[in-house]
C-alpha cells in the first residue's frame, strides 16, 4: 500500500536548486487556497526545502531589502528583516539568513486586496473590492488615491475587478483590470474578452480586449502581462495596443517577479466545476500549480516546481534577492512574543517566571 504524500508535496526540475544558488535567492509564493505563505529555498544547490506559514487568505506580496508585506483576508502585515537574530534563532541556530519578524497589522476589513507595492514609505494596496489604488494606514482601511476613469464612485461593489500594478523607479505605471464596467461585478459579464491595462498617469487604457489579465510588470521598460484565461505571458506594446505572445504555459497565470534573466511565474489548476473559470480556454489544460522558470532571452523553460497536494492556486510570486534559507514568523505561534529588536540591540527575551 503506498504511504499518503506528506503535505505540501512536490516535484522539481534538477535543475532549479542549482539556479537558485547561482541567482542568490529564494521564492515567495502566497496561496489564498491553502492559506500559506511559503518560502522555497536551494540547500547547497542540491535539493529544497520549503517554509510554510499560515495566514487567513494571503494575496499580494511586497519584499524589499529589509522587510516584507502580505495582504490577508481583512489585513496588511509589515515585518521587518532582523538578520542577526536569525542567525540564533532558538532551536535552528546558524540555519537562516534572514528572519522576518511581524511588526505592524493593518485592520483593512474585507477589501480584496491584490497586488501590493510601496511607494516613499506609502502601502499602495490594489482594492478590488472598491476598484481603486489605496494607501493603506493607520487611521483608515483604506484611503483612495488613484480610481479609472470609467469608475464614477467609489462603492464596495468590485465593479472591474482592478488586480495589477506595474512599477517603475517607485512610481505605478500600470495596472490590469478584468473589464472596464462601471456595475457591481460587471467585469464577469464578458471576462474572456474585457480585460484592459490602464496607464495610471493618462487614465488611458494603452490594452484592451485581454483575458483575464494579471501581474502587469515593467522590465527593461517594456511590460509584460500574464494572460490568465489562456496561459499567456505577452509583451504589450503602450503605443499601439498591440501584444506579442512569449510563451504560452498550461496553466492559469498569476504572480511573477524576474531576477537576471529569469521570469518566475506562478501556475494554478483550474476547478472544473468552478462557475468563474470552468469555462476558460485554459481550463482543459490548467491541471498542474507551482512554479515555472523561463529564460526570458531564449524563450525557454529551464526548470519548474509542480505540487502534487495541498497546493492547487497561487496568487502571487515574489523572489527574496540575496537570501539563500530566509524565515519569517506569523503571530501563531510564542516565537515572536519573545523577539526584541531596538536601535541598540536584538535579542530573544526569556520568558518572566511564574510568581
Amino acid at each position: 500500500m503506498t504511504a499518503p504524500l506528506p503535505p505540501f508535496a512536490c516535484i522539481h526540475s534538477p535543475a532549479v536548486p542549482e539556479l537558485l544558488k547561482q541567482l542568490n535567492c529564494s521564492i515567495a509564493i502566497s496561496t489564498y487556497q491553502a492559506g500559506k505563505l511559503i518560502f522555497i529555498s536551494s540547500i547547497d544547490g542540491k535539493k529544497l526545502v520549503q517554509l510554510p506559514r499560515n495566514f487567513k487568505k494571503p494575496m499580494g506580496i511586497f519584499i524589499n531589502n529589509h522587510g516584507l508585506s502580505i495582504a490577508t483576508e481583512n489585513s496588511v502585515i509589515e515585518f521587518e528583516n532582523a538578520v542577526k537574530m536569525a542567525l540564533n534563532l532558538p532551536g535552528k541556530k546558524n540555519t537562516y539568513d534572514a528572519l522576518f519578524l511581524p511588526r505592524v497589522t493593518y485592520h483593512t476589513g474585507g477589501l480584496d486586496i491584490h497586488d501590493l507595492h510601496k511607494i516613499n514609505g506609502d502601502l499602495i494596496a490594489v482594492n478590488t473590492v472598491f476598484s481603486c489604488l489605496s494607501r493603506i494606514t493607520s487611521r483608515h482601511s483604506f484611503e483612495p488615491v488613484w480610481k479609472p476613469n470609467f469608475i464614477k464612485k467609489l462603492s464596495p461593489t468590485d465593479d472591474c475587478h482592478l488586480n495589477g500594478l506595474a512599477v517603475e523607479k517607485d512610481k505605478i505605471k500600470y495596472v490590469s483590470a478584468l473589464g472596464s464596467t462601471n456595475t457591481p461585478e460587471g467585469w464577469r459579464n464578458d471576462k474572456l474578452t474585457s480585460g484592459v491595462i490602464i496607464d495610471v498617469d493618462s487614465g488611458e487604457t494603452v490594452a484592451s480586449n485581454l483575458s483575464m489579465p494579471h501581474s502587469p510588470r515593467l522590465y527593461h521598460n517594456e511590460l509584460y502581462c500574464l494572460i490568465s484565461a489562456k496561459g499567456e505571458l505577452i509583451k504589450i506594446d503602450t503605443q499601439t495596443g498591440s501584444y506579442e505572445v512569449v510563451k504560452t504555459f498550461n496553466g492559469f497565470l498569476r504572480g511573477m517577479d524576474k531576477i537576471g534573466d529569469y521570469l518566475f511565474i506562478g501556475l494554478s489548476k483550474i476547478r472544473k466545476e468552478s462557475d468563474a473559470f470552468g469555462d476558460l480556454p485554459i481550463a482543459p489544460y490548467a491541471n498542474q500549480s507551482g512554479i515555472v522558470i523561463l529564460h526570458l532571452p531564449t524563450r525557454g523553460v529551464v526548470g519548474s516546481i509542480l505540487y502534487k497536494n495541498s497546493v492547487e492556486e497561487i496568487y502571487d510570486v515574489k523572489l527574496l534577492r540575496g537570501f539563500i534559507r530566509p524565515s519569517i514568523l506569523n503571530t501563531e505561534k510564542e516565537e515572536h512574543k519573545i523577539a526584541v529588536t531596538s536601535p541598540v540591540g536584538e535579542y530573544w527575551a526569556i520568558k518572566p517566571k511564574e510568581s
